[in-house]
């Protein structure tokens, strides 16, 4: 199948910004972008679209998030981050169970393609049933079977290590390479060293990427530190976890030193603005992390914490409060927070072949509605993709050249099954 898109506006990645060709055109011939320019190529394509008025961007990638967490939207406001887990979080997921994060998760899907996002990067428990919606949706996803060890005793052949791998095992690369699985630790707070020393030698020896919870609040880093005398960074580096590619979600509290260790070892950080905002953990290092060349992607983290699953809304914040809060409009540039919601985020998920738009590349495409009367008029496109343009202004989404979702329709799943079923299933959950 071929497609050819024309009269678009085309961002186009150029050095370390962005331009945008106008009246342009842009072909498609099975997963791949084979031509993009402003003038008419001469192969004839099987279908044209005119998207006058729309501008084609990068798909965007949700570098960190929990998706059936739609399950537990704006179930915890108001709390910090370990009477939130504690109280409200851990003990209401006790009681999930598989179906309902199979419903959860197709939900939640919905909710992605339909804001823009072509592929996301997960961290929750029965992945066995995101995996099911991915596999239907046509999205990308990289999944895992993270685990968790709180006794002290436990072994390893009692340990979470054993099912996660066999997930890895049975599901990575999988859907035409749509589904790719990473190794994942909760976090220092919710393991064993033995256990995580364990676990990542096995990450080692299957070549996974591994994902993190690391240094999200200041009370974890004080807590580790008054534990094991380091910081949960220098904790895991002392375990072996960053001998391998490593996504560390979060990193709002690294102490001295720290983004040095990460940058040594290639960890990629996973910016989440608006839960640290919402949980009151604070404001990361961001433009420290920039400066020391540390890949930063960008992610909604869960709807219990966020509340939704915007990337949109997320550009937005990562373009302005790091400015406000370093009294500084240069801190965070448009172009710099287009990267980490598109190529940097591709590159932590290991997709080298995905984030920006060129010929060869997969194509992973969104399009915006440019007739919107807030997004008139244009000087330039990076501000106005990160400060004017809504997840609502999404009229296309694209993945490996298929169109998923165009003009609020979705052509791979079945809206309203889909929507009355996790209606069903939230009611009998909380009678």
């Amino acid at each position: 199948m071929s497609l050819l898109f024309k009269n678009a506006a085309i961002l186009i990645r150029n050095g370390s910004g962005y331009e945008a060709l106008e009246h342009a055109y842009l072909g498609v011939d099975g997963k791949r972008i084979d031509y993009i320019g402003t003038e008419r190529p001469e192969k004839t394509y099987a279908e044209e679209k005119d998207y006058a008025g729309k501008l084609l961007l990068p798909g965007l990638v949700n570098a960190h998030t929990h998706t059936p967490m739609v399950f537990l939207r704006g179930i915890a406001d108001g709390l910090p981050l370990d009477q939130w887990l504690n109280e409200r979080v851990f003990p209401i997921e006790a009681k999930l169970t598989a179906e309902q994060i199979r419903v959860a998760s197709y939900y939640a899907i919905l909710e992605l393609l339909a804001s823009g996002v072509t592929s996301f990067t997960d961290m929750y428990f029965f992945p066995e049933e995101t995996a099911q919606a991915v596999r239907d949706s046509g999205i990308k996803a990289n999944l895992n079977k993270y685990i968790l060890c709180f006794d002290p005793n436990q072994t390893v052949e009692e340990s979470m290590i054993g099912p996660s791998i066999e997930f890895f095992e049975k599901y990575n690369d999988t859907c035409d390479g749509r589904l790719k699985v990473d190794f994942s630790i909760h976090a220092e707070y919710t393991n064993q060293p033995h256990i995580v020393k364990a676990y990542s030698e096995e990450c080692k020896k299957h070549d996974a990427i591994m994902h993190i919870h690391l240094s999200e609040s200041k009370s974890e880093v004080e807590k580790c530190m008054e534990k094991y005398r380091q910081t949960p960074v220098e904790w895991f580096e002392s375990l072996g976890t960053f001998e391998n590619p490593t996504c560390a979600a979060h990193v709002v509290w690294p102490m001295k030193n720290d983004l040095k260790i990460l940058r040594k070892h290639d960890v990629s950080v996973m910016h989440n603005p608006s839960s640290n905002l919402m949980i009151g953990s604070g404001f990361a290092p961001i433009r420290e992390m920039l400066d020391l060349g540390i890949n930063v992607g960008l992610g909604t983290d869960g709807t219990a914490s966020n509340n939704n699953l915007n990337m949109l809304e997320e550009m937005h914040l990562a373009a302005i409060v790091h400015n406000g809060y370093h009294l500084d409009a240069t801190n965070i540039l448009s172009s710099q927070v287009i990267d980490m919601a598109t190529v940097n985020g591709a590159k932590l998920q290991g997709r080298t072949d995905t984030g920006v738009l060129e010929t060869g590349k997969c194509a992973d495409i969104i399009a915006l509605d440019l007739d919107k009367i807030h997004l008139y008029p244009i000087f330039e496109y990076p501000s106005i993709i990160t400060k004017s343009a809504q997840g609502s202004d999404v009229c296309m989404t694209m993945v490996d050249g298929k169109i998923l979702y165009e003009n609020g329709q979705y052509l791979t799943l079945d809206k309203e099954k889909i929507v009355q079923d996790f209606k069903t299933a939230v009611k009998e959950f909380y009678k």
